[in-house]
């Protein structure tokens, strides 16, 4: 019931009145697994976060969030990870164009020997999410 007040919650901050919105977005909630805090934060910074300013920087997006959010029983993630496309053009590419990227960017970086299924757990992810 919580996790889905906040994704209405986010799609209510995004009301664009009196105007069509094409955004499309996706929504990753992830849990910080066997107290990796700083795995989880050093594996997103410098690999989801360079994915996507290099996703920007090639208009391949439009925009993107990383969000620290407290853990509690009823919304049991430490984090939301936002994706947010200009439009369904942009959107349906989305696969194709990151591949492309991950192959640009190079090897994954990891603090330390931890592979990001030791370290985090993605408990659901939103696809397709329109802004009204």
């Amino acid at each position: 019931m919580k996790i889905k007040i906040l994704v209405l919650l986010f799609l209510v901050s995004s009301l664009s009145f009196g105007q069509d919105n094409d955004k499309i977005s996706t929504l990753d909630f992830v849990q910080i697994l066997n107290d990796n805090k700083e795995e989880i934060v050093f594996y997103y910074q410098n690999n989801w976060k360079i994915l996507r300013e290099m996703a920007i920087d090639k208009a391949y997006i439009d925009s993107f969030q990383l969000l620290e959010t407290s853990f509690t029983e009823e919304a049991p993630f430490h984090f939301i990870l936002i994706t947010t496309y200009l439009n369904k053009a942009q959107y349906d590419l989305r696969e194709e164009r990151f591949t492309e990227l991950i192959k640009e960017k190079g090897d994954l970086k990891l603090l330390n020997d931890k592979k990001p299924k030791e370290f985090r757990k993605i408990l659901f992810n939103k696809e397709n999410v329109k802004h009204l």
